[in-house]
């Protein structure tokens, strides 16, 4: 396997440092493992083989069991995560399938979200998933290849 070239954001240094800045914004914000299984749960849903591979590997670093891991693309159907974590999830969800329904972001999603984050968190989990879609969209783009080194 081969990338049809590097990813786009690292030819581009002033994307690259936007993106970065972007995330940053979200740190303190939204706790890490949060962060870590909504990009895992985006990126199963988009296909990018490199997130993928990335953010499980990421969540096992942190101490994180293989149940969790292994089932973030189950996550309804699992003990494993928490009622933050879920609402969390289904926000990515819907925020990464808009096209998928009429009204891509349900009230009861939204409302369960708001019922864990306060405004300010809430914001920043919507931006940490949004950003994640970028980064899917921009790696499978190029067809980046799964523990292949970033150059």
């Amino acid at each position: 396997m081969q990338a049809r070239m590097n990813n786009p954001a690292l030819i581009l240094p002033q994307a690259l440092q936007a993106l970065y800045a972007l995330s940053k914004s979200t740190e303190e914000l939204v706790p890490l493992v949060t962060r870590k299984l909504v990009e895992l749960r985006a990126s199963q849903i988009n296909g990018c083989s490199v997130c993928v591979n990335m953010h499980a590997t990421e969540l096992k670093k942190k101490g994180e069991s293989d149940e969790r891991i292994f089932s973030v693309a189950a996550w309804r159907d699992t003990p494993y995560f928490t009622d933050a974590e879920r609402a969390a999830l289904a926000l990515t969800e819907s925020v990464t399938r808009l096209a998928d329904k009429a009204d891509p972001v349900p009230d009861d999603i939204w409302e369960d979200a708001t019922h864990h984050y306060p405004e300010k968190e809430l914001a920043a989990l919507i931006v940490s998933i949004s950003l994640i879609n970028v980064w899917n969209r921009l790696n499978a783009s190029v067809k980046m290849v799964a523990g292949a080194p970033w150059k």
